[in-house]
């Protein structure tokens, strides 16, 4: 049997990307997804995309800022599916510019999506699961958030807040039931990386497809795949981890040794 038959997850930022894999990983074992996304429209087209009966996902649009649309959607899945098993806090964003140039507003979106996005809906959902005997939070950080990279002061610093937030919550829920960890993502293939590639090559006089190219980690010599990510998210959410407690876990293919 499938390690997550029947069970019900929140995925955040599930548009695209490494939300969309996190989602379908979810369904490939065997379990029912919440996409929520800021787009409704793109939601529902990455449901249709993993799910062409449309029975085992549900798209709900949602600002994970707003702790009245967190609660929404808690209340949505669980009413729609019966049941919410955990949530997965994959919603970001990232703003380049040099420390020089950065402004405080877009240091504060980052923080706003990347870092009180994530409590505020670990919290909506935490609340729902420990009236319900726990369940499981996984929380998308980021290589960035423990090794740093240039041009992305915000966003580096953002990422390292939710790895301390994912040991925070860990600590804290024990008690309820509910399994907090992290994972810390690399060069995924999203049109995140590409918006980076697009970014420096005019700053670095290199084709961005050449820099996209080389964006994949050394061990592999290819960029990972959102699904792939996602099936390791996946098994965070599983029974099976329950052992790994608020960890920040290196999906970025060896590229970070720590």
């Amino acid at each position: 049997m499938s390690f997550l038959q029947d069970r019900v997850y929140i995925v955040t930022g599930a548009a695209g990307g490494i939300g969309e894999g996190i989602a379908a990983a979810i369904l490939e074992q065997g379990g029912r997804v919440t996409l929520l996304d800021l787009d409704h429209g793109a939601a529902e087209a990455a449901a249709a995309r993993i799910d062409r009966s449309g029975e085992r996902t549900l798209a709900v649009a949602g600002d994970v800022t707003s702790a009245e649309d967190a609660a929404q959607a808690v209340g949505r899945t669980a009413e729609h599916f019966g049941r919410l098993d955990g949530i997965v806090n994959n919603a970001g964003v990232v703003t380049l510019a040099t420390a020089w140039d950065a402004t405080p507003e877009a240091w504060e979106r980052e923080y706003a999506v990347n870092v009180t996005g994530t409590f505020v809906m670990a919290q909506a959902a935490g609340r729902h699961l420990r009236r319900h005997g726990g369940g499981a939070i996984v929380n998308v950080a980021s290589n960035c958030g423990k090794v740093g990279y240039k041009n992305m002061a915000g966003y580096n610093a953002s990422k390292a807040a939710v790895i301390n937030l994912t040991r925070s919550l860990a600590l804290e829920w024990a008690g309820e039931g509910i399994n907090v960890n992290a994972v810390c993502p690399g060069g995924v293939d999203t049109p995140m990386l590409a918006g980076v590639a697009d970014w420096l090559a005019p700053r670095l006089d290199v084709p961005a497809a050449d820099l996209l190219a080389g964006m994949g980690p050394a061990q592999l010599d290819r960029k990972v795949q959102p699904i792939e990510v996602g099936r390791v998210v996946a098994f965070l959410l599983s029974d099976a981890a329950v052992i790994i407690r608020g960890q920040a876990v290196n999906v970025d293919g060896g590229d970070t040794p720590y």
